[in-house]
């Protein structure tokens, strides 16, 4: 599942419409928090940026290969065939990177990863110039130095003994987002009006006559099947982002992969 359950606020609005007569600002700001959970969960769940705060695993060298075993002090041997056509011994061990040539320390960070707001290492917090980030979310240390291999879980985070990253995860929101988030709030104010009887959404109907006059609208349930809204602005957006209307970040499990853990309550 993803790291978050919902928008850890309101997404900003710039409105283009007026706000009805008598309407609070307490309950624009309930509108628009509803309709930052809506694009948020129809988007994908990926938009944030969201504080979090985990305690990771540092991944070592025999995390990819499938036998914890090992010879002596260099670690196992895996047989491969050279260009030259002769069969030669690569060692897993001595690169802790699958595309580098010396040793990168690294931890593995769920993301998106937008930006990291503090690294603490035995109660000590290290300076951004110590450590980097890089695609897909691996932190990586800078400084010469190594992340701790484990941590005492049960002691509390920033005391001697522990590692937490503090991040914020998600995508960053652009412009187009903020048009599709105030399209869709205008269209609840407009029909959750003080006095109006209901959200004017779609109603089901497809097919109007009267007076001479046919009408063929679209079936509302088919457009909600396919994860849109019927407004121009809010649907261009979540055809852009989630063009495959996925319902969450794709993920890949691994019995072997160790996630960091995450601390819910208190």
């Amino acid at each position: 599942m993803a790291l978050q359950v919902g928008p850890c606020e309101a997404w900003p609005t710039a409105l283009c419409c007026d706000v009805p007569e008598g309407m609070e600002q307490a309950e624009v700001d309930r509108w628009t928090a509803v309709a930052s959970q809506i694009l948020w969960a129809l988007s994908g769940r990926r938009w944030g940026p969201c504080p979090v705060t985990v305690r990771p695993c540092r991944k070592t060298c025999l995390d990819s290969y499938p036998l914890a075993v090992t010879w002596g002090s260099a670690g196992p041997w895996i047989p491969y065939i050279g260009s030259d056509g002769l069969w030669r011994n690569a060692s897993v061990c001595g690169c802790r990177s699958d595309c580098s040539c010396g040793e990168l320390c690294e931890v593995y960070l769920p993301g998106p990863v937008y930006d990291v707001t503090e690294v603490n290492v035995d109660g000590e917090v290290l300076a951004p110039e110590a450590y980097r980030v890089d695609a897909p979310g691996r932190l990586v240390r800078t400084d010469g130095g190594c992340w701790p291999d484990c941590q005492d879980m049960g002691a509390p985070a920033g005391s001697e003994g522990t590692f937490t990253v503090t991040y914020r995860w998600g995508l960053p929101l652009d412009e187009a987002a903020t048009a599709a988030v105030s399209e869709l709030v205008c269209h609840f104010l407009s029909g959750c009006s003080p006095g109006a009887c209901g959200c004017k959404v779609n109603r089901r109907v497809t097919r109007l006559s009267r007076q001479g006059v046919d009408m063929e609208m679209p079936d509302p349930t088919m457009l909600y099947s396919e994860g849109l809204t019927g407004l121009p602005l809010v649907d261009m957006w979540l055809m852009a982002v989630n063009p495959y209307r996925l319902a969450s970040p794709s993920r890949v499990y691994s019995p072997d992969f160790r996630r960091p853990r995450v601390t819910t309550w208190p």
